[in-house]
């Protein structure tokens, strides 16, 4: 049963539950049980050269807010270089992609609607407790994501040079 807090929700600078989601840093600001599973809200941190393979969500929409650095989207056909400012919206059903390709983190916004996603992140992710060093990305973490994916409707279209590249990305 999910519930609403009917007092709102106020996070401060560096509070939500986060998780290495494959060597990149996904802080949530509020998540399905926070919103009658309407949204959920992420911080992710990208970090240089990281990012997703192609994708497509079959059961949420997924918007972006860029904060800061630069990252390049790939939305169906299209290639959008999106630095701080740039808003971008992924309908359900959309093939997208997003790549670090600078040399320092990049920082965004990720509202995920319906609610959702965030579970399949936290299931493949790994909670953070002291660490601010990301844990090694390995091949059984990415036979993870591959099993776990199509649970939550998630299709992963490996890049050409198949795991070995997924190796360097991680999933959004």
């Amino acid at each position: 049963m999910l519930t609403t807090n009917l007092d709102g929700i106020v996070l401060q600078l560096g509070e939500g539950e986060s998780y290495w989601v494959l060597g990149d840093l996904y802080t949530f600001k509020a998540v399905s049980e926070e919103t009658e599973g309407k949204y959920a809200l992420m911080e992710l941190v990208i970090y240089p050269q990281d990012g997703t393979p192609p994708h497509i969500h079959s059961r949420e929409a997924e918007a972006f807010y860029i904060l800061e650095g630069k990252l390049e989207f790939q939305l169906d056909d299209r290639t959008v270089i999106a630095t701080p400012g740039t808003f971008l919206h992924s309908p359900t059903g959309q093939l997208h992609q997003f790549t670090n390709t600078s040399s320092m983190p990049a920082k965004m916004l990720c509202w995920a609607t319906p609610a959702g996603v965030e579970r399949f992140f936290a299931e493949i992710g790994t909670k953070v407790e002291d660490s601010l060093t990301p844990p090694p990305v390995t091949p059984t973490d990415i036979d993870k994501v591959m099993a776990v994916a199509p649970k939550y409707g998630i299709t992963i279209l490996p890049p050409p040079d198949s795991t070995e590249s997924l190796l360097k990305l991680n999933l959004g």
